[in-house]
């Protein structure tokens, strides 16, 4: 723990990097980050910074800017990252290896005025975005003054643009100042007891939150940061049976999981075999423990049930203190946190996720519909207030307005709704149950009141479903699987050839267990959860259920195709029109086209004579002719089985209905648009302004609105 003269020492820096600075003072010699066999001391990082940053100024990177990190790891990132705040500026973190897509949303959205990074990257980065590239690998620092820029900077001053990791839709960038990342390091000091004797692992990618926590942590605490040579995260092929070497090897003794991992890191140590037990004395390593060494590991980024932690407590020991923590990077990162330490087995273990309580600095309610907080037990949106709270959203002033929300309740006035559904137990003790980002803004009460209700009764059925003996993970989520109406549906990662794990016997084990009107519509047993960048659920990637059947057996015979496809029919996702079969839809279409063709000289007798056409110009007009039929006819067929596809992308109702009517407008009017067209004399004035109302507006406005549905991010996104 701190002493009270480290603790006033620490207060004085107002700046991260100032932190750091501090720390190279005290021990320029200590080593600051290793990673293989490079090591950086905290007198090398700094000056390196230092040389960087006035780099950096003198090619344009001015206080108050932004400039994208982008690099591979290392040690040159923090180098990179000090370096940007000595100058005054604001580093937006992005992983280099990450897909085109995210690259150009990112700077696109960051607009930062300049990217760090190296040669190795220079070409995808200076294709994925305008500003100004500085390759550390090829820029001369050795002609940099000593010391750093004149960049003065305070406490209120930007310090990084964290993109959310988001399980739907396209990152949001959140603004995090200075303090709100020095109130969250001396909340995580002073109850993970940081001190320079700690050797911190570095497991996470560049892009995510947990990235930053984790060297704040240790370079603010004058510990080693240990960067681990594979990036666990996003390497979803890295064998953890290498962790606890690696862990040996490094003398780690702080790190943080995301909860994916730390279900994998379970399962590998116990398969082999149990630790010993009991305290060891006071600086004895841990040896023979899984993890010799570590007193501290962290979980976090997903729900995390109380028997995993429990589980993974016992197997690493007393020595090993395991935590589940919780929070968002527009808090702060981490704003709860739960120790499991002498808490019992319990029945309802596999059914709770305690997140425990807050960090110092922090503070945290549960909030009814109305904004106000709840009596303890009464379930609610998660709201965080305290120092970490950030200063909201990057060009999205609407989304700041709707979720850092005055509050008369807290002392500061200002609360951050999180779009997460909780309880307060009467001991005080935080209860996660689920994601609701559909509850935060300005919803009417009513509506709020039931999507709170709907998110508790998935929780009840999500712990229910991971109680059956033969399912190893499980979800519960609210889907809108028809129109207007939405509806509970499980997925379930079910143990090989074990006895009911078929989704309608799943089904029927929980309409057993649960309350009248609280089991999910269906089960759908998965070969594993679909996984975001961040390894959080990917809820756009969950398979939709396969149709209902009459019977019970038929029931059966779909819940056992489902479990070993993956979801029967939606086992693809949600790429299809709708559950009817293709050749069903591509019928429909050829009908009506077939219909519009023999129907046009009916409708529009003479429409299409081309007696004073060139014969030159036959073939190109009857192909025009052929393309307007069909484009009718498609339409026609979207118009019966369009709709369901258009609200699986998550977009609102409102704007799904007309984006779905618009595309109908945009297939089926050529048809007759063309062919009153063609029987309408030129100067016929009062029918060519009537046509060009009727079909040339509604055509702007229908693109119009399909452009609006393209640009606008899903309604349900984390």
């Amino acid at each position: 723990m701190p002493t009270d003269g480290e603790a006033a020492e620490d207060r004085a820096a107002d700046t991260l990097h100032g932190l750091v600075e501090l720390r190279a003072r005290q021990a320029p010699q200590a080593v600051a980050v290793r990673c293989g066999d490079a090591e950086l001391t905290y007198g090398e990082l700094d000056a390196r910074a230092d040389a960087l940053a006035r780099h950096l100024a003198a090619r344009g990177l001015a206080p108050g800017g932004r400039a994208a990190v982008a690099l591979g790891r290392g040690t040159q990132v923090y180098v990179a990252l000090l370096a940007v705040l000595k100058a005054g500026a604001a580093y937006v973190p992005l992983e280099p290896s990450a897909p085109d897509a995210l690259l150009r949303h990112v700077l696109a959205d960051a607009a930062p005025d300049l990217v760090v990074t190296e040669e190795s990257h220079r070409v995808r980065l200076t294709d994925a975005g305008p500003a100004k590239i500085v390759c550390l690998d090829t820029a001369d620092l050795a002609e940099a003054p000593s010391g750093p820029p004149e960049a003065p900077t305070g406490p209120a001053d930007l310090a990084c643009v964290l993109y959310t990791s988001g399980s739907t839709g396209l990152p949001t960038g959140a603004l995090v100042e200075h303090r709100n990342l020095l109130s969250a390091y001396r909340g995580w000091r002073e109850v993970y007891g940081l001190s320079p004797a700690d050797r911190i692992l570095q497991t996470s990618s560049l892009e995510f939150d947990v990235f930053t926590a984790d060297w704040v942590r240790a370079l603010g605490s004058g510990a080693t940061l240990v960067v681990a040579p594979r990036n666990l995260t996003l390497d979803r092929t890295a064998d953890l049976a290498g962790l606890p070497a690696l862990v040996a090897a490094e003398g780690i003794t702080v790190l943080e999981l995301n909860a994916r991992l730390a279900r994998r890191l379970a399962a590998h140590l116990a398969r082999s075999g149990e630790p010993r037990t009991g305290e060891p004395r006071a600086g004895e390593p841990l040896a023979g423990t899984p993890l010799p060494g570590v007193r501290l590991l962290t979980v976090g980024a997903e729900k995390w049930y109380l028997d995993e932690q429990l589980g993974l407590q016992r197997l690493l020991g007393d020595g090993t203190r395991v935590l589940n923590v919780y929070g968002l990077a527009e808090a702060g990162v981490d704003s709860t946190y739960f120790d499991a330490r002498g808490t019992a087995a319990t029945e309802d273990g596999e059914r709770v996720s305690l997140v425990g309580r807050p960090f110092p600095g922090t503070r945290v309610y549960v909030v009814g519909p109305d904004g106000t907080p709840v009596p303890p037990g009464q379930a609610g949106e998660i709201a965080i207030a305290g120092g970490g709270l950030g200063r909201g959203y990057l060009d999205r002033a609407d989304d700041t307005r709707h979720r850092f929300v005055r509050a008369d309740f807290d002392p500061d006035g200002r609360v951050l709704l999180t779009g997460d559904i909780g309880r307060l137990r009467d001991d005080g003790v935080l209860e996660f149950l689920g994601r609701a980002a559909h509850v935060v803004g300005p919803v009417p009460f009513a509506r709020k009141a039931a999507v709170v209700s709907r998110v508790a009764a998935a929780a009840r059925a999500e712990g229910r479903l991971r109680a059956h003996p033969a399912v190893r993970e499980a979800v519960v989520v609210e889907l809108e699987l028809r129109p207007g109406r939405r509806s509970l549906v499980g997925y379930a990662v079910t143990a090989p050839d074990a006895d009911g794990a078929d989704g309608w016997s799943l089904s029927q084990y929980l309409a057993a267990e649960l309350p009248v009107g609280d089991a999910p519509e269906a089960v759908v047993p998965v070969p594993e959860l679909p996984r975001t960048r961040a390894g959080k659920l990917d809820r756009a990637a969950l398979p939709l259920p396969a149709p209902p059947k009459h019977t019970a057996a038929g029931s059966a015979k779909a819940g056992s195709r489902a479990g070993k496809g993956g979801g029967g029919k939606a086992g693809g996702g949600r790429g299809g029109t709708s559950d009817l079969p293709g050749c069903l839809v591509f019928g429909c279409a050829v009908f009506f086209s077939l219909m519009a063709w023999v129907s046009t000289d009916l409708f529009f007798p003479g429409a299409t004579q081309l007696g004073a056409v060139p014969d030159a110009y036959h073939f190109w007009f009857e192909l025009l002719y052929l393309c307007e039929n069909l484009a009718f006819g498609a339409g026609v067929a979207f118009l019966f089985f369009g709709f369901p596809a258009v609200l699986r992308q998550g977009r609102s109702y409102r704007l799904s209905l007309l984006t779905y009517l618009s595309v109908v407008w945009l297939l089926a009017s050529w048809w007759p648009q063309d062919n009153l067209y063609r029987l309408t004399d030129a100067t016929d004035w009062p029918r060519e302004t009537a046509m060009v109302f009727t079909f040339n507006v509604p055509l702007m406005a229908a693109a119009l609105v399909v452009l609006v549905f393209l640009i606008r991010r899903p309604t349900d996104r984390r």
